[in-house]
């Protein structure tokens, strides 16, 4: 199965992707750990059906040592006894910050206050950014009809 576009042949997709790796990369380096940056892009990823997305962010974070049971229960979380409370707060944040339409407020002020409990003003601005970011990935990846299944953990560090 090939992608419908190969954004990294177009010249207006090569222009602007250059400026979004380099935002992936800053949120990637910000103070949100890792690991709960991998889960939350796995978890908007599943939200938004982006299959590519799922496939990367799978990779990465078992490259990262996350486990095969927390990966395979993300989807599930609420119901998961494996996450942190920063975790679930992350989490929680992600979803209802992914399904503005279906919240109607987008991000409530309960979960804020939660996400607010474990994070500080820095961790949670990258925390807002890496779920808009996954969505505009996510968006990209499912016009084009990007395939899953090959990438390799650490592809796009450049």
């Amino acid at each position: 199965m090939d992608a419908r576009l190969d954004y990294f042949s177009s010249e207006t997709a090569g222009r602007i992707f250059k400026h979004i790796a380099t935002s992936g990369r800053i949120i990637k380096d910000s103070a949100l750990p890792t690991s709960t940056q991998e889960l939350v892009a796995l978890r908007v990823s599943q939200i938004n059906g982006c299959a590519a997305c799922i496939d990367m962010h799978t990779k990465e974070a078992a490259a990262a040592g996350e486990s095969a049971v927390r990966l395979h229960l993300v989807a599930a979380w609420r119901e998961a006894t494996v996450f942190t409370e920063p975790e679930r707060a992350a989490l929680e944040f992600a979803e209802q910050g992914t399904r503005v339409a279906d919240a109607g407020e987008g991000v409530s002020d309960e979960v804020w206050e939660r996400a607010a409990r474990h994070y500080d003003t820095e961790q949670l601005t990258a925390l807002a950014l890496l779920v808009s970011f996954m969505g505009l990935v996510n968006r990209l990846n499912i016009i084009a009809r990007v395939p899953a299944g090959d990438y390799q953990p650490g592809q796009f560090d450049h």
